[in-house]
């Protein structure tokens, strides 16, 4: 990456043929990095010349060689993956911890979690972080804004771990509490009046394995979807286990969930405690747990900011727009 002139620096790849898809549809990919880094990138041939300040040049030049070295995997280059290179340009790191099975690790720290359908990815640094934990540690407390991945890489790793057999179950969880709506007054029966609620965890489960392969583990009970209320008076051993919306837990309910904890078992909870729907003068299980088990070293609490959703980028800006007015998000 050298250039006689100093305000530029030139990237060279040798494939031509994954360049098309490199640069995206109508230089997508390339304006997106343009603009995500401030620079201004010019394609003749092979060769990239980016323009703009130095460290600005050196984190796009990063990112390029990031995408094209998942080209050169034969992965896809999709927009949530030029957005991850924005954020996290070449993703170059320090000590790279210790390899696990269901973790496939690169150069730079990138990680993927794979799972039947798809290969999930994180694509922020505190994602990153957060997929190890949830790999390496028995519980893992995800905290922060809608958005940033939190129940979707836990499940992921649910699912990967279940396929690799290091645990017999998955057990996904909610709390049933309304955000302002009443269950009571919905058509049908307890079944059908929980299920829309749960809908984001049936999402995600079907968004890592195929329909039919779901359909048949969960009518084995080998995968469970369930109320939190569900929980009580059970043991859950070898099982990979997210309570998600854990903010609107209550606190016997949290400390009930904490203590299902079997042999064999791991537990990833997830939350934001700016949107608790808890009735009134109802304190939060989360906001306690976290009080009284963030000291204990053995468990792992990463905490989620606005700069970590991946979602549209509009989402950011409503989070930091509610932060600064002093109600929290929405």
């Amino acid at each position: 990456m050298t250039s006689d002139n100093p305000q530029e620096t030139v990237v060279e790849f040798a494939d031509n043929r994954l360049l098309i898809d490199l640069c995206g549809p109508h230089e997508r990919n390339v304006t997106a990095l343009e603009h995500g880094f401030d620079v201004v990138i010019l394609r003749r041939g092979n060769t990239f010349e980016i323009q703009g300040e130095s460290d600005a040049r050196e984190l796009a030049a990063g990112a390029l060689g990031a995408l094209y070295a998942r080209l050169e995997r034969g992965r896809p280059v999709e927009p949530g993956d030029v957005d991850a290179a924005i954020r996290m340009g070449d993703a170059v790191e320090g000590d790279a911890p210790e390899p696990a099975r269901q973790l496939d690790m690169f150069p730079g720290g990138r990680v993927e979690i794979r799972t039947r359908k798809k290969t999930v990815e994180p694509r922020s640094a505190m994602q990153r972080h957060y997929a190890r934990a949830l790999l390496e540690r028995e519980l893992v407390f995800g905290i922060g804004p809608a958005g940033t991945g939190k129940t979707y890489l836990a499940v992921a790793v649910a699912v990967s771990m279940f396929f690799d057999g290091l645990v017999e179950r998955i057990v996904l969880s909610r709390p049933a509490v309304e955000a302002g709506e009443r269950l009571g007054f919905l058509p049908g029966d307890m079944k059908e009046k929980i299920d829309p609620y749960l809908r984001p965890l049936y999402d995600a489960l079907n968004d890592m394995m195929p329909a039919k392969q779901l359909a048949k583990l969960m009518e084995e009970g080998r995968i469970e979807v369930a109320p939190l209320a569900f929980m009580r008076g059970r043991t859950l051993a070898n099982a990979y286990v997210v309570l998600d919306e854990a903010q609107n837990a209550t606190e016997m309910q949290m400390k009930m969930f904490l203590t299902r904890m079997g042999e064999g078992s791991r537990m990833a909870v997830t939350g934001d405690p700016t949107q608790i729907d808890l009735p009134r003068g109802v304190g939060s299980g989360l906001v306690e747990a976290l009080r009284i088990l963030e000291p204990v070293p053995e468990i792992g609490v990463l905490r989620f900011g606005s700069a970590d959703v991946v979602r549209h980028p509009m989402v950011a800006r409503i989070i930091d727009a509610y932060e600064r007015s002093g109600k929290g998000t929405p």
